[in-house]
């Protein structure tokens, strides 16, 4: 059944569920990419823990490069929304296809550069000799699909800036599904090991991109994919825009880089590469965390941008009330998951006891401050929905300072160990300042637009499945 969202006039509760719940599911599924990778590469008779290790080393770099697609996706959907707010559709057309030849481009030369430097790149981000065989298998085969990853999960971003929350879930839940099928069949049927799940996961993200794209070909959105009308004004503010998210998921994937190389440099050849393997059990959990999260405030952002184009202000103070509510109950409860049930979710990388109990203290130690992660999620996607850059960008850069100077100053006093602590100490002390930011300046700023307020068009309605 075909069900109506309009972003300007649908009551504002019912709306953010309608886009939230199914982004933030799209988000939980896109997980299992890497989980289910993870989980079956863990388990692999004899070498699981080593190559569970080596995959880890690449799980950082793969997401830098899924960041691109965050540059582009992320950038140009609000800026899209505030030109459908604004009833330039025209406007919004060319939008869409600067980003499309946008994220063609940046794909291709990714993939070129990549292959000429991966070997050293995956030493320098924490492989060890034991574990860089395992790292280069999975990561050489992984970059082949670097043009499928990025369109599948960059152009998603406009089919939810276009009220179709559902149909992006859907594309996400493809590749997953696809992944979760073929994982067992590459890896140990056909035993190819973790060339076999990084063939799994390139052959999903192909589904996921021929999903999206003949969605956006077609003739069901209000705005679909064109070719022409470059124009370098557009692209250098979807880059302004979409450096926010790219540099929050950029810097992220530096912090585990660091993590494993501080881990490796103070857990010595003794306990390297078992305090590797920990972490990256725990940086699973926390994706599992972080990505719904995103979903929410990412996915919401539409409403936010769309009605700040709109000029009606009063439905985005009470879209983002209704967001913060959102991000909160969903924090608590991955609060509660990690104490009372994160020994299950270890259980499924590793069976050895030691490196298990290990890896449910780490869970526990980086989920120790969720609650206030969740209101610096919304504060900065809030101030980006809105291309308020100037305040996104700092804050989410303050929080990556304190866990840097927590990650190389703790291990110095404490052990190795100590690093694990980074996570919960910038989950505070960053979201802190950013509440700050935001009482101080988020009324400044909507107010300021609310007092430009002219007769606007009447807002275009946007259908959604």
């Amino acid at each position: 059944m075909r069900q109506e969202n309009d972003l300007g006039k649908d009551p504002i509760g019912k709306l953010v569920l309608r886009i939230a719940l199914p982004s933030m599911l799209a988000q939980f599924v896109n997980v299992l990419y890497s989980i289910v990778d993870r989980m079956y590469i863990g388990n692999i008779a004899g070498v699981g823990e080593l190559a569970l290790a080596g995959v880890g080393v690449c799980g950082p770099v793969i997401t830098m490069i899924g960041s691109v697609a965050s540059l582009v996706g992320i950038g140009g959907a609000p800026l899209m929304s505030i030109r459908l707010g604004e009833g330039k559709q025209a406007k919004a057309k060319a939008i869409l296809a600067n980003c499309f030849m946008m994220l063609c481009v940046l794909s291709l030369v990714l993939m070129a550069v990549l292959f000429l430097v991966k070997r050293p790149m995956l030493l320098f981000f924490g492989a060890s000799k034991a574990t860089i065989p395992y790292a280069d298998s999975y990561f050489s085969v992984y970059i082949a699909g670097t043009l499928f990853a990025l369109l599948a999960t960059g152009m998603s971003q406009f089919i939810i800036c276009q009220g179709f929350a559902k149909i992006a879930m859907c594309a996400v839940i493809l590749g997953a599904v696809l992944n979760i099928v073929l994982d067992p069949i590459f890896i140990f049927a056909l035993d190819m090991g973790v060339a076999g799940a990084a063939i799994a996961t390139v052959l999903s993200q192909l589904a996921s991109c021929c999903f999206v794209l003949a969605f956006l070909f077609g003739q069901r959105p209000m705005v679909s994919i064109s070719f022409g009308g470059y124009s370098w004004q557009v692209i250098r503010r979807v880059l302004v825009i979409g450096l926010t998210p790219f540099a929050i998921i950029a810097v992220d994937n530096m912090m585990i880089i660091a993590m494993n190389t501080v881990l490796q440099r103070y857990g010595g050849a003794v306990q390297g590469d078992v305090l590797v393997t920990c972490a990256t059990i725990a940086q699973s959990f926390m994706l599992v965390v972080t990505m719904p999260l995103s979903g929410i405030s990412g996915g919401t952002q539409a409403i936010l941008s769309y009605n700040y184009g709109a000029q009606q202000i009063d439905r985005v103070r009470a879209a983002q009330r209704k967001i913060f509510l959102l991000c909160l109950t969903y924090t608590v409860c991955m609060t509660a998951v990690a104490w009372l049930c994160g020994q299950w979710f270890v259980r499924l990388f590793t069976s050895d006891a030691a490196v298990a109990q290990k890896a449910l203290w780490a869970i526990r130690v980086c989920t120790l401050s969720l609650l206030p992660l969740g209101i610096q999620y919304e504060i900065v996607d809030g101030f980006t929905a809105i291309g308020q850059v100037r305040f996104s960008l700092p804050l989410s850069f303050w929080r990556k300072l304190v866990y840097f100077a927590a990650l190389f100053a703790l291990p110095v006093i404490w052990g190795a160990q100590a690093a694990f602590y980074a996570e919960p100490i910038s989950d505070f002390f960053g979201p802190l300042v950013s509440m700050i930011v935001y009482l101080l300046a988020m009324k400044r700023v909507l107010k300021k637009r609310e007092a430009k307020r002219e007769t606007a068009p009447d807002p275009v309605r946007v259908t959604a499945e």
